[in-house]
């Protein structure tokens, strides 16, 4: 069905009209005792407006910001949303942060509240909050915050009790308009400390608007829309494309367990949109490709037709009469049996956060899955551009941009991006909002170029990109990605900024290392397998296969193995599954360098 997003004034708006409009249907879904539970849309804003009600009678002013720190779970959103009602700014935070990250955030933002949501989490936050001007903490979950000192401590579920607020009074009282500070994201930080990004409800309202004409025109925008909602709410692609975004299309979100049970969550909850970020469409791949390996020859054999067949598609060639028994048997016999794993009615499947391989995108597209790959960044919302079948899909882009959004390419290569859609700037960082918004424009410190039909093609970051002695520049993301579908490579970083070759440090996937292991009779400890030399003349195959697809200046000349995965724990991966390059260098940089002295 072709819709059109209405032009609502504020995010609340737009949420008090959809659950007007959705009344006792089922919107927000988490496991309880091993049931899928829902909150009604209804039930959703008598919580969002008693909140609201309570925050302003706790003293909460107009423009004050909130901080809220909980895993993804319905309270979130009703959070998020009762902040706004109130006039306040939401200040989303990881929940891994450190005491330390807390603190930054706390310092920089002035929070006078903070939100969390279990015990755990606020052992971590109350060093933080005691030293800071916060002078209210609000638990979702029952907890015993112990001393607070100077700080008022509230029950979530007693506040709503307490303070029963009028839906429709507590809409109407919402004069939010779009040019108006809406949350404030802090940037994961893959290079120093986090800046906070200020968003207004324009700019989201934007995304949710560009992305809901994507959906209507593409695919339908039917009244029984589906999310499953996995990623962190506190990153700006999932606080837009997993919340605001299916609100807008009146969707209902279930909230996945955690991502080793998301495979389970999609058979059950069936969605019919998902929003993922690059790294977990290659653990599918591997998993998905591994799982019909064990099937046998058949499944393997229509696994390699398809992908075969996709693979001449996406080159332009013509699938003739002699593919077609191929393309019936995949038809018929492969592909629904993919479609179900991942529920069986998925429109599309929408990749960002970070670059993807165009590999990647093809074999899901081969297997029968809808892929379309975004571009954005918290500045812009953080949609920029998407994919969609109307203008061809071309997985080596990222598509046109979003309506009413302008790019241009800048003589050096690096894309402008202008709209409602580009932040106010920095918290409190006049030197850097001046340094990427220059005359309306955000210089987002990529390079790419736009295609004939319109589609942008990202080439890398200019911050990232590394010269060598000899002046020539190596984008690193390309040759990391190559590397990484290798079966047997689970994570990499290549170096060479300055020096004659590159060189690289190489993560092995832990399940092609017990196979090597179990067939060469060694023993499976991770730091002995690093000396030893048939383990890693086996990785080195594998680097081998990936130089002979690159140019003489971005091959891996040498390569060191990792001491560990890089995981958002040890910090060398940010939340949205980056690799924090500054982070990998410490650790590793003086044995890279040794490299050159071998």
């Amino acid at each position: 069905m072709t819709r059109t997003l209405e032009h609502f004034p504020n995010l609340v708006t737009m949420f008090f009209t959809r659950a007007r409009e959705k009344g006792e249907a089922p919107f927000l879904w988490a496991k309880q005792g091993g049931q899928w539970v829902p909150t009604s849309w209804a039930e959703a804003a008598r919580q969002v407006a008693s909140l609201a009600t309570a925050l302003k009678a706790i003293g909460l002013r107009p423009g004050e910001r909130v901080m809220l720190v909980s895993e993804n779970r319905p309270e979130w959103c009703i959070s998020d949303l009762a902040i706004m009602a109130a006039g306040c700014v939401t200040v989303p935070t990881y929940t891994t942060n450190t005491e330390r990250d807390h603190a930054h955030i706390l310092e920089n933002s002035g929070a006078c509240a903070v939100i969390v949501s279990t015990s755990k989490l606020a052992r971590v936050l109350m060093p933080a909050v005691l030293r800071s001007s916060a002078r209210v903490v609000i638990g979702i979950d029952e907890m015993r915050p112990g001393q607070t000192g100077q700080v008022d401590y509230h029950d979530w579920r007693a506040l709503i009790a307490a303070h029963p607020g009028d839906v429709e009074a507590v809409a109407a009282s919402v004069t939010a308009e779009r040019g108006d500070l809406a949350c404030i994201i802090y940037t994961s930080g893959t290079g120093g400390a986090p800046r906070g990004v200020m968003q207004h409800h324009g700019a989201i309202l934007h995304n949710v608007e560009g992305a809901s004409a994507v959906i209507s025109e593409d695919f339908g925008w039917d009244d029984d829309e589906i999310f499953l909602s996995f990623l962190p709410l506190s990153h700006a692609y999932e606080h837009t494309g997993g919340q605001h975004f299916p609100i807008g299309l009146g969707a209902q979100i279930y909230y996945a367990e955690g991502l080793d049970k998301l495979a389970s969550n999609i058979e059950e909850t069936r969605p019919t949109i998902m929003v993922v970020v690059p790294r977990l469409f290659e653990v599918l791949r591997t998993r998905i490709t591994k799982a019909i390996e064990k099937q046998g020859r058949i499944s393997t054999f229509l696994l390699d037709q398809a992908v075969r067949l996709g693979g001449k598609k996406a080159a332009g060639g013509r699938i003739g009469i002699a593919d077609q028994p191929a393309k019936l048997l995949v038809n018929a016999l492969f592909k629904p049996k993919i479609g179900k794993r991942f529920g069986g009615r998925i429109k599309a499947m929408v990749s960002g956060g970070a670059p993807l391989n165009p590999e990647v995108g093809q074999f899901f597209e081969s297997i029968g899955l809808t892929f379309l790959q975004g571009y954005g960044q918290t500045e812009a919302a953080p949609v920029i551009s998407c994919n969609r079948p109307s203008v061809g899909l071309k997985h080596d882009t990222v598509g046109p941009p979003l309506k009413n959004t302008e790019v241009r390419i800048a003589e050096d290569g690096e894309i402008l991006v202008k709209g409602e859609l580009v932040m106010k700037g920095y918290w409190r960082n006049e030197a850097e909002t001046e340094r990427v918004l220059k005359d309306g424009w955000l210089h987002t410190g990529d390079i790419g170029l736009i295609d004939e039909k319109g589609r942008i093609k990202i080439t890398d970051r200019k911050k990232d990109i590394i010269v060598n002695d000899k002046g020539d520049n190596v984008a690193p993301q390309k040759v990391e990605g190559m590397l990484t579908l290798q079966p047997e490579i689970l994570q990499a970083m290549i170096s060479g900024d300055r020096k004659p070759y590159m060189v690289a440090v190489i993560v092995p996937d832990p399940e092609w290392t017990q196979e090597w292991c179990a067939h060469s009779g060694t023993p499976c400890d991770f730091v002995r397998l690093g000396g030893d030399h048939d383990f890693k003349a086996a990785i080195g195959h594998a680097v081998e296969r990936v130089n002979r697809e690159l140019s003489q200046i971005e091959r891996i000349r040498r390569f060191i193995l990792a001491d560990e995965p890089f995981t958002i724990e040890n910090e060398q991966l940010t939340p949205s599954l980056k690799i924090r390059r500054h982070v990998l260098r410490e650790v590793y940089g003086a044995r890279l360098d040794a490299l050159y002295r071998q």
